[in-house]
Formats: structure tokens, sequence, C-alpha cells
């Protein structure tokens, strides 16, 4: 059954968390989206990052996002206690395009991450 478009735009505001730290460079935003033992997998300038989340918040927190950062968040879906957002990054750290896939729960009434997966565009990668 698909979810109400109140659904999708509470899932969008769980997702701006994650947007909200990448653009201000802190972690804290995400550390209330993210659960304690969330996963992350995806290549940054061609090396594969995966495991914990606390790795993105090191990145996150280590790297600015610079002035022309800009994001887009999209519901892709959401089925009552699961959804999939897609959040494309243009120019963090000044140079890195990116899309992200962030699978959610609805845990207790609150969506929470549980996996972020990335791509980083090839033409962004530093050799």
């Amino acid at each position: 059954m698909r979810s109400s478009i109140a659904e999708y735009a509470a899932v969008e505001a769980a997702a701006m968390k994650f947007v909200k730290s990448v653009a201000e460079g802190n972690s804290k935003y995400a550390k209330d989206l993210f659960t304690g033992d969330a996963v992350l997998f995806g290549y940054l300038d061609g090396e594969l990052e995966h495991g914990s989340i606390e790795q993105f918040y090191h990145n996150v927190d280590t790297v600015g996002a610079g002035a022309d950062f800009k994001a887009r968040i999209d519901v892709v879906s959401v089925e009552e206690t699961v959804a999939v957002v897609r959040v494309l990054e243009e120019k963090w750290g000044g140079r890195i395009d990116f899309t992200d896939y962030l699978l959610l729960m609805k845990m207790n009434g609150e969506w929470k991450c549980v996996a972020k997966a990335y791509n980083q565009n090839s033409d962004t990668i530093k050799k």
C-alpha cells in the first residue's frame, strides 16, 4: 500500500538532517538520523569505504561542504515501514559530486536511516 503524501514529507524531513549535516560540516544532525549500527558503503576517490557510519561522520566533520555545495532530496519510495531516498550532492568539499541512497526504517514512529550507499561521479575522482 502506498503511503500518504504526509508520510513522504516526514521521510523528506528526516533526510534533510543528512543534507544539513553535510552542508554545515557538522555531523550532529546526521547522528539524529542514523541508527547506531547503521552501515556505509561507497567509493571515495577510488577507495572503498565500508562499515560503520562513523566514517561518514568523520568525513563530514573534517571536510567542509564549501560555498558552492548544492543538494537535492528525492523520496524514491515509502512503503509503510521502509523508505528509499536519493540525495544528489554537487561540489562537496568544493569538488565532489555524489549520489547517495539512504535506506530508512520507521522505528517507534520515527524515520531512522540504517544504511547509506553512495557513488562518487567519476569526473570528480581525484587521481
